[in-house]
């Protein structure tokens, strides 16, 4: 995954200001798996 394509999904999801000031290892397992489903969502819908 693209780090535009992350940052894009860490902020639609609300977690991107975690990420600016803490780096992405401070996001939640649980966002992280959202994000993941998301970035399934968005695959899907390019095929």
């Amino acid at each position: 995954m693209s780090e535009n394509l992350k940052a894009e999904i860490a902020k639609e999801l609300g977690v991107y200001e975690t990420v600016k000031s803490q780096g992405w290892g401070a996001v939640t397992s649980q966002n992280c798996g959202n994000m993941v489903k998301k970035a399934i969502e968005i695959a899907e819908r390019k095929v």
